[in-house]
């Protein structure tokens, strides 16, 4: 067939559509971890919902991503009715995901590895959808919180249940909720001890009238809220539900969506509260140890996100590295390439396998002192270490595309658009850091669990016993807030190196010599000659 005089050129040397990828069965690091920490015997859910992850959730999420959530204050006759309208794939999205049991897999089904699997769950889900693994993971968290209270526990069974509804209807329609949260507000941020919205008793058992505004109002299409307001006896949680038990709405105004950088498919608000009905949870002044045991379990979900985005964003490097050409040789197969790969790739490792083992401390916290002491500070420390990598990380693979990797197509700018959010949402790197301070200060079996932990991995690697030497050192010195930082940043690296050595990681003695011994500049693709690159990036993909 005679080519046409307007045909200029023929698509070659481009690589073959990511997806469908199945990303349980692609990431042996994740299934390794999930073993190690007792979740194997949820391994058929976990593959069931990779391949799902890996291809109709990632189409979907490419129509949540460009059909923004929409605020509409007023319906057409201007009846006040303060909804966010979304796209039909959100709510898919959402819809499979709790059908699986991204929000209530470890409340739904309590046996050893529940915490494991929903994690891992939660990873792979991230890779897929991050915007709506916000509520998502407040859905998660709050079920321990409401249990708490006799009252709501309908409440709480609704939030585990593997059922999505996303109409805007009174709970007790409804067969499963999903949660959002309201803290900050403008004038505190993070010190929400200076919250100034105020609680009025009403006349029923711990029903209060709500005064006040709300900053920043996470995924305000949720059923409940659970805020922080002033009470008569100080800063106490409360549960605000968007209808009133006896059916009407109630008294939550959405001002306007917050205009963000990025996670795009769900929404955040600016809300005010008009005498809103809420229903306190614990005692009055007790706002904030209520809210604490929630606080854990999302910043442990901002972990496991930022590790799967990074996975994410590795295997969009590598796929395209193995199938682009220039100079004359597959990317895959340039030395420099190859050094920038493979530094991902044991970051990628690093982070999946220790936010794997801070879920498992957490499974096994409630019979374990030693595990939940671990859990509580290294959730914060982790949360520090690993949601700080994710923005370079996702920068360093949209170069392995080049200009390919800064067009929406490659869902590379997503990516890089979200990596940012996770070391912000629930208490950016000070705030993490000032917490470990805390507990070390505080919480001296929080001590002890590190020590333990950290000690278990000694005698494997030349490297890690030098570093530990340092850092069992700086453990035992007086660190003031100025040094915060950098005592986090050396018991993260010692502790996902720990995680590594004592599970036989064929990756760990290379960690250890480029995290903690040396190897490696200050940017990714810097390591030193005697680095195994062959093995780290064959563990990316596998066979």
């Amino acid at each position: 067939m005679q080519a046409s005089p307007f045909d200029t050129h023929e698509v070659g040397n481009q690589p073959p559509p990511f997806a469908p990828r199945d990303l349980w069965a692609d990431d042996i690091a994740l299934r390794e971890a999930v073993g190690r920490e007792g979740g194997n015997a949820f391994a058929p859910r976990l593959a069931d919902y990779g391949a799902l992850a890996g291809g109709e959730l990632l189409r979907l999420a490419d129509e949540a991503h460009r059909d923004r959530p929409r605020l509409r204050t007023h319906d057409r006759f201007g009846h006040r009715i303060d909804r966010v309208e979304f796209n039909a794939a959100y709510h898919g999205v959402m819809e499979a995901a709790i059908a699986h049991g991204v929000a209530g897999l470890s409340w739904h089904e309590p046996r050893p590895g529940a915490h494991v699997a929903r994690a891992a769950l939660s990873y792979l889900h991230y890779q897929a959808e991050p915007g709506s693994s916000c509520p998502l993971t407040m859905t998660h968290a709050a079920v321990p919180v409401l249990r708490h209270e006799p009252g709501l526990r309908e409440w709480a069974g609704k939030a585990i249940a593997p059922h999505y509804d996303g109409r805007d209807v009174p709970m007790a329609e409804k067969r499963g909720v999903t949660l959002g949260m309201g803290m900050t507000e403008k004038q505190g941020g993070s010190d929400v001890r200076s919250n100034t919205t105020r609680a009025t008793p009403l006349a029923g058992e711990g029903e209060y009238a709500l005064v006040g505004h709300k900053w920043f109002f996470s995924a305000p299409m949720s059923d409940g809220f659970l805020v922080l307001a002033q009470a008569p006896g100080g800063l106490t949680c409360f549960l605000l539900p968007r209808w009133r038990p006896d059916g009407t709405k109630n008294a939550l105004r959405l001002m306007r969506l917050k205009d963000k950088l990025g996670d795009w498919s769900n929404a955040s608000s600016e809300v005010e509260f008009e005498n809103a009905w809420a229903r306190r949870i614990g005692d009055e002044g007790r706002g904030i140890a209520t809210i604490l045991e929630m606080v854990m379990l999302t910043r442990l979900d901002c972990m496991l996100g930022s590790a799967g985005l990074m996975r994410m964003a590795l295997a969009q490097a590598t796929h395209h590295a193995r199938h682009r050409s220039a100079f004359g040789r597959k990317l895959i197969d340039q030395p420099l390439m190859r050094n920038v790969l493979a530094d991902l790739a044991l970051e990628s490792e690093g982070a999946t396998a220790f936010a794997l083992r801070v879920a498992g401390a957490v499974d096994r916290a409630s019979g374990d002192l030693r595990e939940a002491a671990f859990a509580r500070i290294a959730t914060a420390i982790g949360k520090y270490r690993i949601c700080k990598r994710a923005p370079a990380f996702a920068n360093e693979a949209q170069e392995c595309l080049g200009g390919n990797g800064y067009v929406e197509e490659s869902l590379l700018p997503r990516l890089y658009r979200q990596a940012p959010l996770n070391s912000i949402w629930e208490g950016s790197g000070n705030i993490q850091c000032l917490d470990v301070l805390r507990a070390l200060a505080k919480e001296p079996e929080t001590r002890d669990a590190l020590i333990a932990e950290l000690q278990a991995a000694a005698g494997i690697d030349p490297a890690f016993d030098a570093a530990l030497a340092a850092g069992e050192a700086a453990l035992s010195a007086r660190t003031d807030q100025g040094g915060a930082r950098a005592l986090v940043e050396r018991l993260a690296l010692l502790l996902q190196s720990a995680t590594l050595l004592r599970a036989g990681n064929p990756l760990a003695r290379d960690w250890c010599a480029s995290r903690l011994g040396g190897a490696r500049g200050d940017g990714y693709g810097t390591l030193a000659a005697g680095i195994e690159l062959d093995a780290a990036i064959g563990r990316v993909f596998p066979g």
